[in-house]
C-alpha cells in the first residue's frame, strides 16, 4: 500500500435534473477519523451515507466537506388567502371607521402572516432521489480525488523521513565509531577521576574505589542505545515500505528514537559524543515532526 498524507483538497461539480452541484473537501492532520458534513437545509439524510463512505476510504485526519446546491429552475408560486383577506379587510374598515382612521393600504394587508403565500417549486420522489444518487456519487469521486492528492503527499514525504532515517543511521555510525567509546579512552578518564580523588588526601577504601569504577564505566557504556537505535532505524524503513496507515506507529518509534537519543546525551563521557548526540536529537525531531503528517 501507498504511504498516505492527512492534508489534501478536493472539488468536484454536476448537474441532476434542475440541480447545480459542488463539492469542496479538505482534510488536515488528526489523531483519529473526523468527518464533518455540511450540507444545504433539507438534505441533512445524506450526512450518515456519506459518513461511511469517507471512513471507508480514511483511516485518519480532520475532514471538512461542503456542498453547494442552486436550482436553475428557481421558479415560485404566489398564491393569495382571498377568504383571509376579506376577512380582514371587512374588521379594518369598521375599525377605521369607528375611530375616524384612515383607511389601510392594501399592501399593508398584503403583508399579514398567511394572506400572501409564497412556495417553491417541490422535486417529485423521483426526482430527489435521482439528484441524491448524483450528489452521492459526486462526494464519492472527491473522496477519491483527495485519496489520490494524500497518496502523491505521502510519497514526497517517505523519501524526506528515508532522508532523516539516513540522518540517524549516520549518527548513529558516528557515535559507534567515535573514540571517546573505546575501552582504553574510558580507562584513561577513569584513571584520570580516580587519580584526581587521590590527589585530595582523602582515604578511599580500594576495593570500594574498584566497585565505583566498574559502576561508572557501566553507566557510560551506550552500546545498547545504540543498538536500539539502528533496530528502530529498521523498523521504521519497513513501515515505509509496507505503507497504509502507519503514522501511529512511526510516531511511537518518534518517541523511541528521542527516548534512545535523550540517554545517549546523557551517558556521554566526552563532549564530541554529546555533540553527536545533540545533533542526533536535531535529526529525530524533524522526523517526528514530518511524521504527524503521516495517515
Amino acid at each position: 500500500m501507498a504511504l498516505a498524507s492527512m492534508t489534501g483538497f478536493a472539488r468536484t461539480q454536476g448537474q441532476a435534473g434542475a440541480w447545480h452541484w459542488t463539492w469542496e473537501v479538505k482534510s488536515v492532520n488528526g489523531k483519529g477519523l473526523d468527518v464533518r458534513l455540511r450540507l444545504p437545509t433539507g438534505w441533512d439524510g445524506l450526512d450518515i451515507p456519506l459518513k461511511q463512505i469517507a471512513s471507508r476510504a480514511l483511516a485518519r485526519g480532520n475532514v471538512n466537506a461542503t456542498l453547494s446546491m442552486t436550482r436553475a429552475d428557481s421558479a415560485v408560486s404566489v398564491t393569495v388567502n382571498e377568504p383571509l383577506l376579506r376577512a380582514v379587510a371587512a374588521s379594518v374598515a369598521t375599525v377605521a371607521r369607528d375611530l375616524d382612521a384612515p383607511p389601510v393600504r392594501l399592501e399593508s394587508l398584503l403583508s399579514l402572516k398567511g394572506v400572501l403565500e409564497v412556495s417553491e417549486t417541490q422535486d417529485s420522489e423521483a426526482e430527489r432521489g435521482a439528484v441524491e444518487a448524483a450528489v452521492t456519487e459526486g462526494f464519492e469521486r472527491a473522496i477519491s480525488e483527495l485519496v489520490a492528492m494524500r497518496a502523491k503527499e505521502g510519497a514526497a514525504l517517505g523519501l524526506v523521513l528515508n532522508e532523516r532515517l539516513d540522518g540517524i543511521e549516520r549518527l548513529t555510525a558516528a557515535a559507534e565509531a567515535n573514540p571517546a567509546r573505546r575501552p582504553e579512552a574510558i580507562r584513561a578518564k577513569l584513571g584520570e577521576q580516580i587519580r584526581t580523588l587521590l590527589d585530595t588526601g582523602a582515604n578511599f577504601d580500594p576495593d570500594r574505589l574498584h566497585q565505583e569504577a566498574l559502576m561508572l564505566a557501566a553507566k557510560v557504556d551506550v552500546r545498547e542505545e545504540l543498538d536500539r537505535l539502528v533496530a528502530h532505524v529498521a523498523a521504521a524503513r519497513a513501515m515505509l515500505t509496507e505503507g497504509g496507515a502507519v503514522g501511529r506507529k512511526l510516531d511511537f518509534l518518534a518517541q523511541e528514537f528521542n527516548r534512545e537519543t535523550n540517554t545517549l546525551c546523557s551517558k556521554a563521557n566526552d563532549v564530541s559524543l554529546t555533540a553527536i548526540g545533540l545533533e542526533l536529537k536535531g535529526v529525530v525531531e524533524q522526523f517526528r515532526e514530518q511524521v504527524q503528517n503521516i495517515e
